[in-house]
């Protein structure tokens, strides 16, 4: 894996040495971009808006535009913007996991000690799991400040969460949500004994992302000359005005499953 920031995190007035690593994968299809005609790939070119000839990397500045102008913006800058958060993940507190509404969380990376920060990693990390706490911090990524939550994971690593500021999450409030009637008693019931019936521990192993690999047989028979076969898609059984009748049914279903 390749480190994609070099930092300490500053843990009260220890700071710890670490490598960031990116967490997650894609799991997606490398697909290209072709002309229809030809089946030629697509390319992409960075061109100046005025001249349309093609701008190198080398010649290309990141600047704000204010009134009709435009201020260039050197590397120097963005680190002057904030020079402790360009290379501290600075703890501001610490939390309880449960705590934190899971709504806010993105991106997962992993976090490596670095020479002569072995020690005080894994205190924090021991630390962590023995109070069973996480810190909430922050720093600079890529020109943004970065809101995170650093916890254990699988009590071997420090992991950190990125994290949306509340004023990035929407307001629900303005979805049509209608009051409705309050459910009918046998209806919640019925509706708890169904969730009961289905309630497993969690084992994300369980679950696998079939859509590409059922995507990728289909390119595989094409490129055998075979013809594609659509699947006909089930319409879902019921109505709404039948939710007593559904819950009976799937509650059924699921026992017939079980035994």
């Amino acid at each position: 894996m390749r480190a994609i920031w070099n930092g300490a995190i500053g843990f009260g007035l220890v700071n710890i040495p670490i490598k960031l690593y990116s967490a997650t994968d894609s799991s997606t299809l490398d697909l290209d971009m072709l002309d229809s005609k030809d089946l030629s790939n697509i390319k992409f070119k960075r061109v100046n808006a005025e001249t349309g000839k093609e701008v190198a990397w080398e010649n290309i500045v990141k600047g704000y535009k204010i009134e009709d102008r435009y201020i260039v913006l050197e590397d120097e800058d963005f680190e002057a913007a904030s020079p402790e958060k360009s290379k501290i993940l600075s703890i501001i507190q610490f939390v309880k996991e449960a705590e934190v509404d899971t709504a806010l969380f993105e991106t997962p990376y992993f976090l490596e000690p670095q020479k002569n920060g072995e020690a005080a990693y894994k205190l924090l990390l021991k630390s962590l799991m023995k109070t069973k706490m996480a810190g909430i911090g922050s720093f600079v990524l890529r020109e943004r400040e970065i809101l995170c939550l650093i916890r254990p994971y699988e009590d071997k690593v420090l992991m950190v969460n990125r994290m949306r500021y509340p004023e990035e999450l929407r307001s629900y409030k303005d979805l049509n949500i209608p009051a409705g009637k309050a459910p009918k008693a046998d209806e919640l019931k019925m509706a708890e004994q169904l969730i009961k019936s289905l309630a497993t521990a969690f084992d994300p192993s369980k679950y696998k992302d079939t859509y590409n690999a059922d995507l990728l047989k289909i390119i595989k028979q094409k490129a055998k000359g075979k013809k594609v076969k659509l699947t006909e898609q089930k319409q879902p059984e019921g109505k709404a005005t039948d939710l007593m009748a559904m819950l009976k049914a799937s509650l059924e279903k699921t026992k017939k499953k079980a035994g």
